[in-house]
């Protein structure tokens, strides 16, 4: 009976020992340079023949068997009887396309794909037939060179009998129309002959078909092993990204026409804009609205029109050569794996590997029985078999019957930010703020949007990724987003990480009214633009209101297609990302002033296109404390010290057993974890787009924030009965001076503190000086002149002295 089963065994694995032979690399890279080589022999041949055919035709007979025959082809006897067949007896002169056809197939088989070789083959095989016949027809029958004339002994034949049916006029016309036909359905551009306008574009299906799908190879019977395929993420090309970034697809063009009442074209612009204009004018005089089809829609750009992104040439290849996962490598984890647990009589029905960036996740199928628990306490076992840092057991893995553990890799590969950039999913995403982070266990390019997180809490340890992972949010967006649809506000309480991006504070960078550096940080003043980020987020909230709308995304569609007017206070709303690198050192030194503008604008700012992005290396729960991590669902964690501080990120650990160097693990709210290999931005390549980006026309000043004082923004019936300030006549000089109500200007030129600067400007405003808070705008001086001042000063202080 055991005879029998093995013989069994034998006669099953028998097509899979065939079927592995036949996929194996090594014989396609045999058959790929056997192709290649065939390829060059005949196409050698071939030339020779065309200068030596005349002395080698007459042995061709016997040219084979005979060894006294001497011919004189380059390639020797076989390359006179191969020519002789491909020209004499064939072809012609088209023969000299079998060569490239082999060529192509050589290099298909290596895996180098220059063209699509299956449609190259048919139009290269239709090709030299045609080429044959029209050779042999324009050459005539009476041609004697190589023979049977430029066509070959096949354009000959078919030539003279279509001759004999056809007539020599019928045979010249129906060739001429199958050379016709056979140019426009293999070369699109000849359409351009017969039509005015061009107007072909590449299908969406040519894209489908230039993919290709890397199938799981099985290396042995008890395991399967899945390299994920890398055309799915395959980077755009850079020649079109190019052209992507400069103008629209060539190829494409759009005509417009303007119809009058009369039902005629009207050509001229002027006579456009004055039909515009009267049409106006009639719906005014009889009290109607003006229709939004008249006017154009609003862009955004336009102040900016010429602003272009960044290119992908400014950002570099991280690629290191030894990060391949060798079988040997594989074979020696699944085995050490499988060891390690029988140890412990733990059976395995299945074990698949699938190799990612960083790590190799081993996907195990136990026997029945078995307690996933049991399973889960060897972890330590595990990693002290495989002698590797990191190991982390997923048991069960979401969504799969199996238990998953994630083996680093000897030779981790380097994720680069160009990879990222340039990819399939990033290039055509319609995220709203779209985030190239990494790539995951699988090797897929991991893409989330911000507004649908809507807040990011980022935490990890020193050196183990963060700040890398900073910029790589922030580069992303830089990428994608033009200066009017985002503005950043950096706070960076360590001073030297988010300097760079001082460069593009009139593109990108959001600040306080008369702030001179757009990189904030000192605590007082972050505190004051945590507190203005409340009033921008509260006057939003109110045209948010006015307009009927739910969120920032209706709310700019309405004001673009011009439905709601500038004149009732709507304004075109960027986004706004608030970027903090070291929360802990806020918390510590500000505390509860902090915490408290941060928890309100996590809590409800989303809606109105507002979102924060918090990096602290102490995830403490004295530093994330509830409040915070109630209002961020989405947390991305690296490689923390304790299990405690993976617990109080992620409320799971996980983020203890990262191997560092951008490997990280976030959650976006559900629950489950992803491992994600971060990718890798140099300082180099942020010098090089913030410089590029800078070097650009941008606005008169950075985005401004409506203007805080700690007493308020609003006049207080204190302000009237309270003691005038010692400095508010020099004060009161010096604004109507320079014609600028502005607590900065006062707090600048009389050497005095904000606090102190802010409640004379709202003695100033209770006087009837200045007027107003206006939002990020300075107050308007209601005093024109020096001499104007010092006549009303005087009638003030003598109204005080009655008093």
């Amino acid at each position: 009976m055991k005879k029998k089963t093995r013989s069994k065994k034998t006669k099953k694995r028998g097509p899979g020992k065939i079927s592995r032979f036949l996929r194996d690399e090594r014989l396609k890279l045999a058959f790929g340079i056997f192709f290649i080589l065939l390829a060059l022999f005949l196409l050698l041949a071939l030339i020779s023949y065309l200068f030596t055919w005349k002395a080698d035709q007459s042995f061709n007979s016997n040219i084979l068997s005979s060894s006294e025959i001497k011919v004189e082809n380059w390639a020797g006897k076989s390359g006179a009887w191969f020519g002789n067949l491909l020209i004499y007896d064939w072809f012609g002169l088209a023969s000299f396309i079998i060569p490239v056809l082999f060529i192509l197939l050589g290099l298909k088989t290596l895996k180098i794909k220059i063209v699509s070789t299956g449609k190259i083959l048919a139009k290269g095989l239709a090709g030299m037939i045609l080429i044959s016949i029209t050779l042999s027809f324009l050459a005539g029958k009476d041609a004697t060179y190589l023979g049977s004339g430029p066509g070959g002994g096949h354009g000959y034949m078919i030539t003279l009998w279509l001759n004999s049916v056809l007539g020599l006029a019928g045979t010249g016309l129906l060739i001429l129309f199958l050379d016709f036909a056979f140019l426009l359905f293999t070369y699109k551009p000849a359409l351009s002959w017969f039509k005015r306008k061009k107007t072909t574009t590449q299908p969406a299906s040519e894209i489908e078909k230039n993919r290709e799908t890397i199938l799981p190879d099985p290396l042995e019977d008890e395991m399967e092993i899945i390299t994920p395929s890398s055309a799915e993420e395959s980077p755009a090309n850079e020649e079109s990204l190019k052209q992507k970034e400069k103008d629209p697809d060539p190829h494409l063009k759009f005509t417009t026409k303007t119809i009058g009442k009369d039902g005629k074209e009207i050509k001229n612009k002027t006579e456009v804009e004055l039909t515009i204009e009267k049409k106006v004018e009639e719906d005014r005089l009889n009290g109607k609205n003006i229709k939004p089809e008249f006017l154009e829609n609003y862009d955004p750009k336009l102040d900016l029109s010429e602003y272009q992104a960044p290119s992908v040439q400014l950002l570099q290849d991280h690629y290191s050569g030894n990060s391949v996962v060798s079988k040997e490598e594989l074979l020696d984890n699944k085995n050490r794996i499988v060891e390690t647990l029988r140890h412990y009589k733990i059976e395995i029905v299945k074990i698949k590997a699938t190799i990612g960036p960083t790590i190799t996740l081993y996907e195990i199928i136990p026997a029945p029985g078995v307690r996933i628990s049991k399973i889960k306490n060897l972890e330590d076992d595990i990693a002290l078999s495989l002698s590797a840092l990191g190991i982390r057991i997923i048991a069960p893995m979401p969504g799969k019957g199996t238990i998953g553990i994630e083996v680093p890799n000897q030779n981790p590969e380097v994720v680069s930010m160009k990879s990222m950039v340039t990819s399939r999913k990033f290039q055509e995403t319609n995220m709203e703020l779209p985030i190239a982070l990494g790539k995951t266990i699988s090797n897929e390019a991991y893409i989330f949007d911000l507004t649908k997180m809507p807040h990011l809490l980022i935490a990890g340890a020193t050196g183990q990724g963060k700040s890398v992972g900073l910029n790589i949010i922030i580069a992303s967006l830089l990428y994608k987003k033009h200066p009017a649809e985002l503005k950043f506000i950096f706070i960076d309480p360590k001073k030297v990480e988010l300097t760079l991006y001082s460069k593009i504070e009139r593109h990108f960078l959001a600040k306080l009214p008369d702030t001179e550096d757009p990189i904030i940080t000192d605590t007082q003043k972050v505190i004051n633009t945590l507190n203005s980020l409340t009033i921008e987020m509260d006057a939003r909230y109110d045209l948010m209101k006015k307009a009927h709308v739910r969120n920032i995304k209706e709310y700019n569609d309405k004001f673009i297609t011009r439905r709601l007017s500038p004149e009732k206070g709507h304004k075109y709303l960027p986004y706004i990302i608030l970027v903090i690198d070291e929360f802990a050192d806020l918390i510590m030194t500000a505390g509860r002033e902090i915490e408290a503008p941060l928890a309100r604008i996590a809590q409800i700012a989303r809606a109105i296109g507002i979102h924060l992005v918090i990096a602290t290396q102490r995830p403490t729960t004295n530093i994330i404390t509830g409040v915070i991590k109630a209002n961020f669902p989405a947390r991305m964690a690296f490689r923390v010290t304790s299990m405690i501080d993976s617990r109080t990120i992620l409320d799971s650990p996980g983020a203890n057993q990262l191997i560092g160097r951008g490997d990280l693990l976030i959650s976006s709210g559900g629950g489950d974890l992803m491992r994600i290999q971060c990718a890798f931005i140099d300082t180099p390549e942020i010098e090089q787009i913030t410089e590029y980006i800078g070097s650009q026309r941008g606005y008169p000043s950075a985005f401004l924030l409506p203007e805080y004082s700690d007493d308020g923004h609003t006049l207080s019936e204190e302000a009237e009965s309270q003691q005038k300030d010692a400095a508010f006549e020099e004060a009161a000089r010096l604004v109507v001076l320079h014609q600028q109500g502005s607590t900065s200007l006062i707090q600048r030129k009389l050497s005095i503190g904000y606090n102190r600067a802010g409640r004379i400007i709202d003695q100033l405003e209770a006087a009837g000086i200045v007027g107003p808070f206006e939002g990020s705008k300075a107050r308007k001086v209601l005093i024109s002149d020096e001499y104007s001042l010092e006549r009303f000063l005087n009638d003030l202080n003598k109204e005080s002295d009655e008093s």
